[in-house]
């Protein structure tokens, strides 16, 4: 099916754009430093779905569409594909990152010890509407802990493989930073390489996640999940010197999680997911849709296909819009085809013979 954009009312359409501008009225640097400050997870969810760390520009993205997360990853990505790749940074190891916030549900003394980091999961969920009269709502201060945790936090999937809990990685041969796919220069095939796989996960819409993860949970996959470990860290991203050294270009926001179910009698199957920024309830869900893709049946949420497709978030809303645009045609020819089997019914006539599907034809607008 083919599509036209809307024509015409020029003079329409750019009034219609200043109506949506005058919504969300002029924007400043200090507009984007507030939203940037006082919004940072939903920065970060911003910024993962656009797969790119750049707190600012997604801030920007965010007052540039009046909160539009749709359209903010839109332009946040559209943005970055403009940018040159001036390098490859070197792989980043779960024992290097800098751990604020390390759990697991699954064992209580896991090595390193369960670091809480910055939560409200054991907080009342209260409204602070006084607020609203004039009253600030001031935060406790954070008090320091007696004996910090050390920064760098060891992985528990490694411990466990020590164990023989978890089954040994695969002897596999050793590819270049540079050569690993990618999903922003490569179209997702099917079956996906694990990369693929894992990066289409690390910038999926969050909600769209959250549903199919939950469905597998809920019983629809084939392996329920329990929290193995969850992060939230900061990774140091290293690049090479032309001089062959490397350098840190500084510091970036990640969260991940591994997941575990029983697999065979000896030992525990995993899944994995990782993304820029913070954000504990996508990760989770898409460690969960990992976990259940191997062994998914045709069809079901939890399979590679459908929950790759399903997830895009740009793709995603891009066809859902699109819908809003002229379809006349097509639908003319449907309500044509409407009334011609009414008269038809009216008179008595014979429907009309149905082609086979391979020579019927949509027409085009």
């Amino acid at each position: 099916m083919a599509y036209v954009a809307a024509r015409g009312g020029e003079r329409a359409i750019a009034e219609a754009e200043r109506l949506y501008r005058a919504m969300t009225g002029p924007i400043d640097a200090n507009r984007v430093e507030q939203l940037q400050a006082a919004l940072p997870w939903l920065i970060d969810r911003v910024m993962g779905e656009a797969s790119l760390s750049a707190p600012e520009m997604a801030a920007l993205a965010l007052a540039q569409t009046g909160g539009d997360l749709y359209e903010a990853v839109l332009v946040l990505r559209a943005w970055r594909s403009t940018q040159p790749r001036l390098a490859t940074a070197a792989p980043v190891l779960q024992e290097a990152l800098f751990t604020h916030r390390r759990i697991s549900a699954a064992f209580k003394d896991i090595p390193g010890g369960q670091i809480l980091g910055p939560t409200l999961d054991y907080s009342h969920r209260v409204l602070e509407t006084a607020v609203l009269t004039g009253r600030d709502f001031v935060p406790e201060p954070v008090t320091p802990a007696a004996d910090p945790a050390p920064a760098g936090q060891p992985s528990l999937a490694e411990w466990q493989r020590a164990q023989g809990l978890v089954s040994a990685l695969p002897a596999t041969p050793y590819v270049a930073p540079e050569d690993i796919p990618d999903i922003t220069r490569e179209p997702v095939l099917f079956p996906a390489p694990r990369a693929h796989r894992l990066q289409a996960l690390a910038r999926a819409d969050t909600g769209g996640t959250l549903a199919l993860g939950y469905a597998a949970m809920r019983g629809y996959g084939n392996a329920h999940p329990t929290v193995n470990e969850l992060r939230l860290a900061e990774a140091e991203v290293m690049v090479r010197h032309p001089s062959r050294s490397f350098f840190s270009a500084g510091r970036v926001k990640v969260s991940q999680a591994e997941v575990v179910s029983k697999g065979r009698a000896d030992t525990l199957e995993l899944g994995f997911a990782a993304t820029l920024g913070w954000n504990e309830v996508k990760v989770i869900a898409a460690a969960t849709l990992d976990l259940n893709a191997a062994k998914a049946p045709k069809g079901s949420p939890v399979e590679e296909e459908f929950f790759l497709y399903h997830t895009e978030p740009v793709e995603a809303s891009g066809f859902c819009i699109h819908f809003k645009l002229p379809h006349y045609v097509t639908f003319q020819s449907s309500l044509d085809a409407m009334r011609g089997a009414s008269n038809r019914d009216a008179k008595g006539e014979a429907p009309l013979p149905v082609a086979p599907a391979e020579h019927q034809t949509e027409p085009a607008e």
